[in-house]
């Protein structure tokens, strides 16, 4: 081989070890930006949640359950107020009567006018009235936790669809990084064939590398439009490609989570996750009901005042203004109340009270079982997690060295074009499986941080 060929072949292997390390750096760090933002709107991460959090169909409902509860409440505190209530009516009878002026039967027309005010206050119902007002609290209490957990879920969703937007970005980054060196590699291939070092066949092979690679970066831009298609209709967004997440640099987090057992994590996912609470609270609300059933056996006990007056307008009887003082009246007192038989209906009711209470004991038992096996679920998944992305790291390495080796000895014309894509893709496809694991094992970590009470976060890089 003449000295020219040699100085060609060191040239190209200086080229090729530069767009390696080039292509590493561009793999494992976060740039910037792909293209120019414009008129795009950027969103963080807690952009996105307060945005769904504002918008969510979902919690707009729950919403609207918690107004209805509200009600209920203003409803069972009516309950304690007097009920208010006045009434006219004016009247004419027609036909054969008593002329009160001649006292001669006749045909006659009389015109009547009264009107009545009443006031009922309850005084006793079995405290019927007391535990209403316990339980419409109850509901109130239950729809704020019921809100709560929703949203808790559309937090988690959210974050997942972020992150599954910045891990197909990352793999669209590393596909056009490899398309770009892979079309540097034809251009050397062809050169060196011109050169007279390769022979014509090797061109083959890379042509059809290139063009698997320019699939994979239209593939690519298909996967990212998807997901953030898939985001922006959480985010009722229209326009989908009008906004974008941030481009920003972020750090492999670090966290002292796994310091703590499963147990522990659920310990204390117990004492602040609002399904957990819900089940408590609808177990309250349960034992209202029973004391609401039981209270329909007592007598109860209301209070009444009324007052009326009449006028009639005929000839020769005092004025209206004197009838209406002479003939006023009143009525007031207390009323009792006392069930004796309802055809066991409110046995009944209480029965099936008490029914609902037991399965509503075992609904809490269940949502404890649930949160205890997701907690576990959640713990050995990031520890796999962990595992899984320590061993793609050390396959990168590994395969990176290869790949190295492979272009050089494809260079000095030792290796075929065949095996030397086959080291290629296989390095390429451990570097896509390491971006997956990392935004596996950070979606994972989030998630453990998350049932055990740390706000949702992506470290950024400093």
């Amino acid at each position: 081989m003449n000295q020219k060929n040699l100085r060609l072949i060191n040239l190209e292997k200086i080229k090729i070890n530069i767009m390696i390390k080039k292509n590493i750096l561009f793999t494992f760090l976060f740039s910037t930006a792909l293209y120019s933002q414009g008129n795009i709107e950027i969103i963080s991460l807690q952009d996105a949640i307060d945005i769904a959090l504002e918008k969510n169909i979902n919690i707009k409902q729950s919403e609207l359950n918690l107004k209805n509860s509200e009600l209920s409440k203003s409803d069972a505190i009516g309950n304690f107020l007097p009920n208010i209530g006045a009434s006219a009516n004016h009247q004419w009878n027609i036909g054969r009567g008593i002329n009160v002026t001649t006292n001669i039967i006749e045909e006659i027309t009389t015109q009547f006018s009264s009107a009545t005010a009443s006031v009922g206050l309850p005084v006793y119902s079995g405290s019927r009235n007391v535990y209403q007002l316990h339980r419409a609290n109850l509901e109130i209490l239950a729809s704020k936790y019921q809100l709560e957990d929703i949203k808790d879920d559309v937090k988690l969703f959210v974050a997942n669809s972020y992150l599954q937007i910045m891990f197909n970005k990352e793999i669209l980054k590393v596909q056009q990084s490899q398309l770009e060196i892979t079309r540097e590699e034809y251009k050397r291939t062809k050169d060196l064939i011109e050169s007279g070092i390769f022979s014509p066949r090797q061109i083959f092979e890379i042509e059809a590398n290139l063009a698997s690679q320019e699939q994979s970066v239209v593939l690519a831009e298909n996967n990212l439009r998807d997901v953030k298609l898939n985001l922006a209709q959480v985010l009722l967004i229209e326009d989908y490609e009008s906004f974008d997440i941030a481009d920003e640099d972020f750090s492999i987090p670090f966290s002292e989570i796994l310091e703590n057992s499963p147990k522990e994590i659920f310990e204390k996912a117990k004492t602040f996750r609002n399904d957990i609470k819900l089940a408590e609270t609808n177990i309250s609300i349960a034992e209202k009901d029973i004391k609401i059933a039981k209270s329909f056996r007592l007598p109860s006990i209301t209070s009444f005042y009324s007052w009326n007056t009449r006028i009639s307008y005929l000839d020769n009887l005092p004025s209206f203004e004197d009838q209406f003082d002479l003939n006023k009246g009143q009525t007031y007192g207390l009323g009792l109340n006392i069930p004796i038989f309802q055809g066991r209906a409110i046995s009944n009711n209480i029965e099936r009270s008490k029914i609902n209470l037991e399965r509503l004991k075992f609904q809490y038992e269940q949502e404890k079982l649930n949160l205890e096996n997701t907690v576990n679920v959640a713990y050995n998944d990031l520890v796999g997690a962990i595992k899984f992305y320590e061993a793609s790291n050390k396959t990168v390495k590994s395969l990176q060295s290869a790949f190295e080796d492979a272009s050089d000895r494809f260079l000095l014309g030792s290796l075929n074009s065949f095996d030397f894509i086959q080291s290629k893709q296989l390095y390429e496809a451990a570097v896509s499986e390491n971006i997956r694991a990392k935004f596996d094992y950070i979606f994972r970590l989030k998630v453990l941080e998350f049932y055990f009470g740390l706000p949702l976060t992506i470290p950024m890089a400093n």
